[in-house]
């Protein structure tokens, strides 16, 4: 049987979605809740993944214990995540276990947010910022997005800083909370085979007292100036560099073509990138990516490598950045195509994947596509499109991060 498509939106604005395949062997089910990073006051920067950690802690009539136990129980693949832009709560699951997953979830959405609780996860959260400092790409990484978008929240470290977290308190988190993870700000998506009907029922009992609060907009995201941030680390032997360029939003048809030119410039092999740098041995990394957001884009691209030769590669990622748009070929576009139909293929058979798509796609975009009219867009693009959005996101101003030891 097809997979199809249903929705329903309940009276306080929650919104559920999924995608039925009744031949289907699992079933997946998340609450991806728009909210994240961007949408935090300076002041509290952290507070949406510390947030994620307390969901776990119980509610007024769950403990910790309740929820992993019951998880467990289902033999349960469930975790969570925070972004700069939403943050997302799942489980995959066997279909039977459906109505339990999603009681589960359901419920722990509607956290206690325990005074200890709240004591004792800053730690875990403050130890977490350690370990990424000793990231090196991490922290050339964060350092360089917080120059470039610089003044909006997308400059916000998704972990927070030592200082932010440090001064956090509950009742601040627990404001957050009220204003953003609200009925009208939330998606549950389904995925798998699932009785659309009976989850959809099951949904409203959970969630149809929840009140919507109108989240504020978020606010736009001016092309930046472009800046250049140095680090050094004695504590490091290689060195490391970003550049991060404007590029089309997630709503802009424009970001097809740019997926594909970032593709072309600096998938992990087969690119501009791979043949210029890794293939003769000049540095040990080299990819480019392309990451649409609400309101604009971003163009990333990384390298790393012997310190003494990172000018020499660096002039080598310049070249490649300025020419990836007069060297593209049919053949280039071709290859992905068919590298991009094989995936959209092996994702369409997965539920889990096919839950965290529908939901992505109504947190970032708004509205339903199928897997089908998306790889029928991306199959559209021409030549002549991507050198198009290649003249009108030129990659300049770009800010540019370079971490080396000290």
């Amino acid at each position: 049987m097809p997979i199809t498509y249903h929705e329903r939106v309940l009276d306080n604005g929650l919104r559920v979605v999924a995608e039925i395949d009744p031949d289907a062997h699992s079933a997946a089910a998340g609450f991806f809740v728009a909210t994240g990073a961007r949408d935090e006051d300076p002041g509290v920067m952290g507070v949406s993944h510390y947030l994620e950690h307390m969901m776990f802690k119980g509610t007024e009539t769950l403990s910790a214990d309740d929820i992993n136990r019951t998880f467990d129980e289902m033999g349960a693949r469930n975790n969570a995540y925070t972004s700069h832009e939403l943050t997302c709560f799942y489980a995959q699951i066997l279909p039977e276990h459906m109505p339990r997953a999603l009681d589960t979830l359901g419920r722990m959405m509607r956290p206690a947010l325990r005074q200890d609780d709240f004591d004792t996860e800053k730690q875990v959260i403050l130890e977490e910022i350690a370990m990424y400092k000793d990231n090196p790409f991490w922290v050339l990484y964060e350092a360089t997005i917080a120059a470039h978008r610089a003044g909006t929240g997308m400059a916000h470290r998704v972990l927070g800083t030592d200082e932010t977290v440090g001064a956090l308190q509950r009742d601040q988190m627990m404001a957050y909370f009220q204003d953003r993870y609200s009925a009208d700000n939330t998606i549950v998506s389904l995925a798998g085979r699932v009785d659309f009907d009976d989850a959809a029922r099951d949904v409203e009992r959970l969630c149809g007292s929840w009140t919507p609060t109108s989240p504020r907009p978020r606010e736009p995201l001016s092309p930046p100036a472009g800046m250049e941030v140095r680090l050094t680390d004695e504590r490091i032997n290689r060195a490391y560099m970003i550049a991060v360029a404007n590029a089309p939003s997630a709503t802009d048809d424009r970001r097809y073509a740019a997926m594909l030119l970032a593709q072309v410039l600096g998938s992990p092999d087969n690119s501009r990138l791979h043949w210029a740098l890794i293939e003769p041995g000049l540095a040990e990394e080299a990819q480019a990516s392309f990451d649409p957001h609400d309101g604009a884009g971003d163009f990333f691209v990384y390298a790393s490598g012997d310190p003494e030769r990172a000018d020499e590669i660096w002039s080598v990622v310049e070249l490649e950045i300025d020419s990836v748009a007069a060297s593209i070929e049919q053949d280039d576009l071709e290859r992905l195509r068919t590298k991009l139909a094989t995936g959209v293929t092996l994702a369409g058979e997965r539920p889990h994947d096919r839950m965290q798509r529908l939901g992505r796609l109504w947190t970032s975009v708004g509205r339903y596509m199928t897997l089908e009219d998306e790889l029928a867009r991306i199959e559209a693009v021409t030549l002549d499109d991507v050198r198009r959005v290649a003249a009108e996101f030129p990659m300049h101003p770009r800010t540019t991060g370079c971490l080396t030891p000290s």
